[in-house]
């Protein structure tokens, strides 16, 4: 199965849905722990998910996804801002437009706000991959290493 991935999406692509099925696994994790456990709210919870899932997915990007070998503070800086906007964007799209669709429906707010959560998610994954390769993990001539 794992050569068929790279023969139609390439290695890297390939890399980066490795990581991203293990970044995902634990960032839900997270993030459904907080919301259902602890009561930390749409808000809170799913940051738990970043912040817990970003710290895996800068150095498992880093290092195996783009192979990136700069020791960089701006990379840092890069990274933070891609995550977070990529958060603010996912998030801030998804739930309105989820609660929007389902509100006819006799569901609880926890059961749709868990909903917009996933589809928040769905969106991150996408804008946060061409954030990490077009915009962190960049070569001096701009292009992905």
């Amino acid at each position: 199965m794992l050569n068929w991935i790279k023969q139609i999406l390439g290695l890297e692509q390939s890399r980066f849905i490795i990581v991203g099925v293990l970044n995902t696994i634990i960032g839900m994790t997270a993030m459904f722990l907080a919301y259902n456990l602890f009561h930390m709210g749409y808000w809170l919870s799913s940051a738990m998910d970043y912040i817990v899932a970003s710290i895996f997915s800068y150095f498992a990007n880093k290092y195996f996804t783009f192979q990136s070998k700069k020791r960089s503070a701006m990379e840092v800086i890069r990274f933070i801002i891609n995550i977070a906007a990529c958060y603010l964007v996912a998030y801030g799209i998804a739930r309105p437009v989820v609660m929007t669709f389902l509100k006819e429906m006799d569901w609880s707010v926890s059961v749709m706000e868990q909903i917009s959560m996933l589809f928040g998610l769905g969106i991150f994954i996408v804008l946060n991959y061409f954030g990490q390769r077009y915009f962190v993990f960049v070569k001096k001539n701009g292009l992905p290493q």
